[in-house]
């Protein structure tokens, strides 16, 4: 028996929160429950990171102003990614890709000035401070979704607007605006997928052993 391992109650609650999280875009009108916010972002800060280097820092936007601001930017580059999608234009148009407005709050993630000082594990993959970063914005939607609240990922915006809008220092660079909040519901699958944008892949295809076989494909484009 592996004295390490969690009940089986414990562990089926983590494989349904992995299973049934959804990248949510609707919200309905309400605030987190007390305390929720400062657990998420505890739950982000307790993520594993290459050299224990911690990239991430958390903005919350809360004044009105700033936040239609911050929906602007996003809105901006909606429409500069629709023009981008040339034949799926008008159908990617249709989707709802961020709830900012609608959202109990809104998080901006970005990676830390001076990150390059860190060499421990990214000597040949800088990128991991992004790695690092994702793997945080994981805890928190996992334990998000256990708790019944909903959290989209927002990537739809330029970096260095986000960073002069939210008065960053040099160096820092925004990944991701969090829009989290009460819904309606937890969609069975996610939204791409039910719209036709793509669907999950088998484990054959993202599985292999020894080496990478010949005969994989790449990647179904979704656009």
């Amino acid at each position: 028996m592996n004295p390490h391992r969690y009940p089986d109650a414990d562990i089926a609650a983590v494989a349904r929160a992995i299973a049934e999280r959804r990248d949510i875009r609707h919200f309905v009108p309400g605030a987190l429950p007390a305390g929720l916010l400062e657990r998420l972002v505890v739950a982000a800060h307790h993520a594993p990171s290459v050299g224990y280097m911690q990239p991430w820092r958390f903005v919350r936007v809360a004044a009105p102003e700033r936040r239609k601001a911050l929906w602007r930017i996003v809105e901006e580059e909606r429409h500069r990614t629709g023009a981008a999608l040339s034949s799926r234009n008008a159908e990617f148009m249709t989707l709802k890709i961020e709830g900012i407005r609608e959202a109990a709050e809104v998080l901006v993630v970005a990676l830390m000035p001076g990150r390059e000082a860190h060499i421990f594990g990214r000597r040949t993959l800088p990128e991991m401070d992004v790695a690092s970063a994702a793997c945080a914005i994981e805890n928190m939607w996992l334990l998000a979704r256990a708790e019944g609240i909903g959290l989209g990922w927002v990537s739809f915006f330029d970096p260095q607007t986000v960073a002069q809008l939210l008065e960053m220092p040099e160096g820092a660079r925004p990944i991701a605006i969090l829009c989290l909040g009460p819904v309606a519901e937890f969609p069975p699958q996610p939204l791409l997928e039910t719209k036709g944008w793509g669907k999950r892949l088998p484990l054959a295809e993202v599985l292999f052993e020894d080496r990478w076989p010949q005969d994989a494909g790449a990647t179904p484009k979704a656009y």
